[in-house]
């Protein structure tokens, strides 16, 4: 090989490996900005929501929900994580990243007690790939109850 075919070889080297370093910091420099930038309510997920709460009063948001009686929870898409317990519906409406949360998303929590906890970390996996799609955090967990 001819040395100017070797300084075009490593020239395009150094350029490509240029523009994936300049690509990786566009990329970090912008995760913050996203996730920074305030979530706006979805109109179809708040629906959902709404109609699952209809005739339910909500009661005082609490931190903690006992795991031993919940169900799994259901995701209502970009909005809410919802949990059964007997008669009562839970409420989470995590902080964060509500874009990710979706019917496509499964919540994996790590749970060391019998409870499940707003400062519990709540990661997403994608139903099809098996990759984790983010997180979430949760904040408290609001009951809603049919009057008697």
């Amino acid at each position: 090989m001819s040395n100017d075919r070797r300084r075009g070889a490593r020239a395009s080297a150094i350029g490509t490996q240029t523009r994936l370093w300049l690509a990786s910091a566009c990329l970090l420099l912008a995760v913050p900005t996203a996730a920074a930038r305030p979530h706006t309510p979805d109109a179809r997920g708040e629906a959902e929501l709404g109609k699952l709460l209809a005739g339910r009063t909500a009661g005082t948001p609490t931190d903690c929900i006992d795991l031993r009686t919940a169900d799994n929870g259901q995701i209502i898409d970009h909005t809410a994580i919802v949990y059964r317990d007997g008669r009562t519906i839970w409420v989470n409406r995590p902080r964060g990243n509500l874009d990710a949360l979706d019917d496509n998303s499964i919540v994996v929590t790590h749970d060391f007690a019998a409870q499940m906890c707003s400062i519990d970390p709540v990661h997403l996996i994608d139903r099809t790939s098996r990759f984790e799609r983010g997180f979430v955090v949760f904040d408290k967990f609001v009951p809603y109850t049919k009057p008697k």
